[in-house]
């Protein structure tokens, strides 16, 4: 999953990062921005102070510094533990990325395909060789859902047909000519519909092509739904309103390139693994 994304994502991304180069204002960080324990105004302060020359090589130049995160993702949990760092949350990953080409965040935790992306198409932005942490992506449905079976019987049988290997090769492995999962002809819906719930900012696991959401999870999602023989409803939303849009009935499921962690097993139930993420960091140059 390290090999190079496709220039049309890239392209479509290059849209969504429009507003880094001008002179608009920042975004600002999400309601309820958090600082770990042990925190200080002075080193929140390092960003802007040496704006434009590398000084975070290594995950523990991490301590004491000023983390930009998507609220509610993993990275937002992991970077509470980094030693009196200061977190700062932000609704997408766009926002904060351009908090830190602005310098007012030191660096960014990411998922490591969009984060790649961010990487190619900013020349003042690197993603550093190390990894923060390694963890396994998985569909989150309600707490007790009979459809959790069901799904993990359609994410091993479409493992087993190389579907998943399909979409990964059009998305991440630069596969040239891959057409990931097109549906069959003749294929029926006698189930009804599934409503999946995503943030569409996460390329190439979700993301805008006009005003449809595509990528590797609205694929997959599409393939499973197909297996099951349900029509696949998508709704946009903030990542941190996945969960809760699953507990309200709102949305059957999630698939936001989503881990399992032991907080969110107390809301959902997860099927099993589809995909390995990377969690890396994004400094400036």
């Amino acid at each position: 999953m390290k090999k190079l994304i496709s220039a049309a994502l890239a392209g479509v991304l290059a849209l969504s990062l429009a507003a880094c180069g001008s002179t608009t204002p920042a975004s600002e960080p999400a309601s309820g921005s958090a600082a770990a324990s042990g925190s200080s105004a002075a080193s929140a302060s390092n960003a802007a102070s040496t704006e434009g020359k590398q000084y975070i090589f290594t995950k523990d130049d991490l301590n004491g510094k000023k983390i930009g995160v998507q609220l509610g993702t993993t990275g937002d949990t992991y970077a509470q533990e980094i030693p009196d760092a200061t977190v700062e949350q932000y609704n997408k990953f766009n926002d904060a990325v351009l908090a830190l080409k602005q310098g007012k965040v030191d660096a960014v935790i990411i998922d490591n395909e969009p984060g790649k992306v961010f990487d190619e198409q900013n020349d003042d932005i690197i993603m550093l060789d190390e990894d923060f942490v390694v963890e396994d992506y998985a569909i989150a449905l309600n707490k007790g859902s009979e459809m959790t079976a069901k799904f993990n019987e359609a994410i091993a049988a479409l493992k087993e047909n190389g579907t998943v290997d399909a979409i990964l090769d059009k998305y991440i492995n630069g596969v040239e000519g891959a057409e990931g999962y097109v549906t069959p002809e003749g294929t029926e819906y006698p189930n009804g519909t599934l409503t999946m719930a995503t943030n569409a900012y996460f390329p190439p696991y979700e993301y805008y092509e006009g005003d449809e959401i595509v990528g590797i999870d609205a694929e997959f999602a599409k393939a499973i739904c197909d297996y099951l023989g349900y029509e696949l409803k998508i709704e946009d939303m903030e990542f941190a309103s996945i969960i809760p849009a699953i507990n309200s009935g709102k949305a059957d499921f999630g698939a936001a390139g989503m881990t399992v962690t032991e907080d969110r097993l107390l809301n959902v139930d997860f099927t099993d693994s589809y995909c390995t993420g990377i969690q890396s960091i994004l400094v400036l140059k």
